[in-house]
């Protein structure tokens, strides 16, 4: 990756590197890390923005002090566009944030007709069948408003998040082999779902 050469510049020398294209796509150009094959794009709301670039000036700050800390969705986007074999641009959707390698919403294409093309576990994930699901229900905005901190803060308690977290349903290292071999039908003999749920 190329920040392991990168040399410390100014949060206004950083940006510089960051242009609009349309509303709501930035791009990232090459040179932002050594390396890169190809530039980068992310794709944001006005309110998006200010989260990535303020996640940018932070890292800049941080690293004047001898704080390095975790590496911005932006930079992470950047490093993505030097991996071998990528073809045409590092794009970040817009739910885009700091991950482990690749920024979390980070994608890419690449040729595996290149002999030097990589396939990446940070591309594919590390989170696979991380918990994340959508539930639809019949309640419209207005019948939860009142409650949402108190909707929020359950659902905090009673899904696990984070590496080593524990939720309500207490699992053991048998479980957890016997759910990866047996997916949704686990779930389905623990009676922890219904065939409504599954695909």
């Amino acid at each position: 990756f190329g920040f392991l050469k990168m040399a410390k510049r100014s949060y206004r020398e950083e940006a510089a590197f960051i242009t609009q294209q349309t509303p709501t796509m930035y791009e990232i150009a090459k040179g932002f890390v050594p390396n890169m094959r190809v530039p980068g794009r992310f794709y944001v709301n006005g309110e998006l923005k200010s989260l990535l670039f303020d996640e940018l000036e932070h890292h800049v700050k941080s690293s004047q002090t001898g704080f390095g800390g975790f590496l911005p969705a932006v930079k992470q986007i950047a490093n993505v566009a030097c991996l071998p074999g990528i073809v045409n641009y590092s794009i970040g959707l817009p739910d885009c944030h700091s991950g482990y390698g690749f920024a979390i919403g980070n994608v890419a294409a690449f040729d595996m007709g290149d002999p030097e093309a990589v396939v990446s576990p940070g591309g594919v994930g590390f989170d696979i069948n991380c918990g994340v699901r959508l539930v639809r229900t019949n309640l419209l905005e207005k019948d939860v408003c009142e409650i949402r901190e108190q909707l929020a803060q359950s659902m905090f308690d009673h899904i696990p998040v984070g590496v080593g977290s524990q939720g309500v349903i207490p699992t053991s290292s048998t479980d957890l082999e016997a759910a990866l071999e047996m997916g949704m039908d686990w779930s389905l003999r623990e009676e922890m779902g219904g065939r409504q749920g599954t695909l």
